[in-house]
């Protein structure tokens, strides 16, 4: 049996799970947590690519760390949870992010419908960063005006769902 994840509804609630791998071939919704990281300062935000052996827009760019809500699991703990195993960043109790943007992605990937909905957080950190290698290749710290100008290259593989939230998460 594959990764259980959480299924919802168009409007938001969860209402049961199935397996990863059914969701996506069926177009169910489901929800995902995603963490903006940013500088200490705020000057700075992680981009990374993620790796080509991912099941949904490998190897495209992203500057949220995040991934799919388990059944029953808060969309702030899968946050702190992903950044943790995708970008190393451990987090104290009173650490977490904070509440940043939504949105619903109702869009198509492969040929598939991929319906999805995306709370986004935001963290201030200088700490170390260590790449999860079976999920990021690579990353780096560019200035909002940076990806701004690689987001206007419609040819930049940029993940589609972040693209709902992006006018939301820069400045």
């Amino acid at each position: 049996m594959g990764e259980v994840i959480a299924v919802y509804d168009r409007a938001g609630r969860e209402i049961g799970s199935a397996e990863r791998s059914v969701v996506y071939a069926k177009g169910l919704w489901h929800a995902s947590a995603g963490v903006l990281v940013r500088s200490g300062d705020g000057a700075r935000l992680y981009v990374h690519r993620r790796t080509d052996s991912k099941m949904v827009f490998a190897g495209m760019h992203d500057c949220l760390a995040g991934g799919v809500l388990s059944p029953g699991e808060d969309p702030a703990e899968a946050a702190v949870r992903e950044l943790g195993e995708e970008l190393g960043i451990e987090l104290g109790a009173d650490d977490g992010p904070l509440p940043l943007a939504t949105a619903s992605w109702d869009g198509v990937w492969q040929g598939a419908p991929m319906r999805c909905h995306l709370f986004a957080y935001q963290l201030r950190y200088d700490g170390p960063i260590r790449h999860q290698p079976e999920e990021i290749a690579d990353g780096w710290w560019w200035t909002d005006a940076e990806l701004r100008a690689r987001l206007d290259d419609p040819s930049w593989p940029f993940v589609p769902d972040t693209r709902q939230l992006i006018d939301d998460l820069l400045d």
